[in-house]
């Protein structure tokens, strides 16, 4: 296998060794972290069919907006 010789800062190579694992070498690290074996689109619409995330995001959002609602009386009256 050909080998390349890499200069890179110090701050480069510590962020490198802190990914490092111990059975790894420094080439298995850098493989590793670059490897992009996952479609980053693949979680885009995943919610997109599941008509109980909206009703659950409605009721969130509406427990949120009741309880601004009470500091914001409590703070009312204590004035």
């Amino acid at each position: 296998m050909a080998t390349k010789t890499l200069t890179i800062t110090e701050e480069a190579y510590e962020r490198l060794k802190s990914h490092k694992r111990k059975d790894e070498s420094f080439t298995d690290t850098v493989i590793r972290l670059t490897e992009s074996n996952e479609d980053v689109m693949k979680g885009f619409g995943a919610l997109a069919d599941d008509d109980g995330f909206d009703e659950a995001a409605g009721r969130t959002r509406d427990d949120l907006d009741d309880a601004f609602d009470e500091r914001r009386e409590r703070r009312t009256s204590e004035r």
